[in-house]
């Protein structure tokens, strides 16, 4: 069994299209298609099957996964032995992260890993929703919510606060709020109610503030919304060093605390280089979140 073709099977398996494994792996459809099939003949077992959706496992393609998956850990621990990683990291690290986090901390941490391990590449996949480690759409995923199920490690990244906030625009044209019950009428900014992706990001139900009248799946968004004098939101204090004329409002009336968390797909645990890349990455985000929210604070 050649190692290549069950390469090229993995990715078809977590892309389940030709075409999307093919973008991966860098080589055209045609190709993808042939290297399955060979592995089919060669096995004497059917591993996928086309329907609209996609190509679906079968029976014999879902038991050769977990196989497929140990050999692909044994080749990358085989490569970072023999390169001689015990120093710098190199290579490509892919994160899955909420676009607040992605937006507001991440750059600069990823940029200052960067500077330390020049051989480092690391893409930021942003996204309003959970990240699909089991098909490898990334390394790692930052969660607002602690997975339960799945083949997973869970680590806590760091804890951070939100707070209500407007521009000092939007404020000093409508009347002072001094009480939760001077809420009332303001314009409220937050998530599209019915494309709330985790229970955890549901703030102004928490809050009791009213109901939201400007909306966006996207944190970046909504910033950008009350940087803009719009109305009133709830935001991540480590977003508010960012837009400088963004001020808390009723900041110990309304104050949140969250966390975020680390996981990866429980067969990455051997990996030495993405448990290295772990460690500094969580020393780095904490330092970074601490940093921003002290500034916020301050304004």
């Amino acid at each position: 069994m050649d190692w290549d073709d069950l390469r090229v099977f993995l990715a078809v398996a977590r892309a389940e299209s030709l075409s999307a494994a093919a973008r991966v792996l860098k080589c055209d459809a045609a190709t993808v298609g042939r290297r399955v099939a060979r592995l089919e003949e060669d096995l004497g077992a059917k591993l996928f099957l086309k329907s609209p959706q996609g190509y679906r496992l079968t029976e014999p393609g879902r038991r050769l996964i977990p196989h497929a998956e140990t050999a692909e850990q044994a080749m990358s621990g085989a490569a970072e032995e023999l390169s001689g990683q015990t120093g710098g990291l190199s290579g490509q690290i892919r994160i899955g992260a909420p676009d607040g986090c992605a937006n507001y901390v991440l750059p600069q941490v990823c940029g200052a890993i960067c500077d330390a391990n020049p051989g480092l590449e690391i893409q930021i996949l942003a996204l309003p929703r959970m990240v699909n480690l089991s098909k490898r759409e990334a390394d790692f995923a930052i969660t607002v919510s602690r997975p339960t199920g799945g083949r997973l490690t869970v680590q806590k990244l760091a804890d951070y606060a939100l707070h209500l906030a407007g521009d000092r625009s939007y404020l000093a044209a409508h009347p002072p709020i001094t009480a939760l019950a001077d809420l009332r009428g303001h314009r409220m900014i937050g998530y599209i109610p019915d494309m709330i992706f985790d229970r955890e990001l549901d703030y102004l139900a928490e809050t009791g503030a009213p109901t939201v009248d400007l909306a966006s799946n996207s944190v970046a968004v909504q910033m950008q919304m009350v940087r803009a004098g719009a109305g009133l939101g709830i935001v991540h204090d480590f977003a508010i060093p960012a837009c400088p004329d963004v001020v808390r409002v009723l900041p110990e009336a309304i104050a949140l605390r969250r966390t975020f968390w680390l996981v990866r797909h429980a067969d990455d645990r051997r990996s030495e280089r993405l448990t290295r890349f772990a460690e500094a990455f969580a020393q780095a985000t904490r330092t970074e979140i601490a940093r921003l929210e002290t500034l916020a604070a301050g304004q």
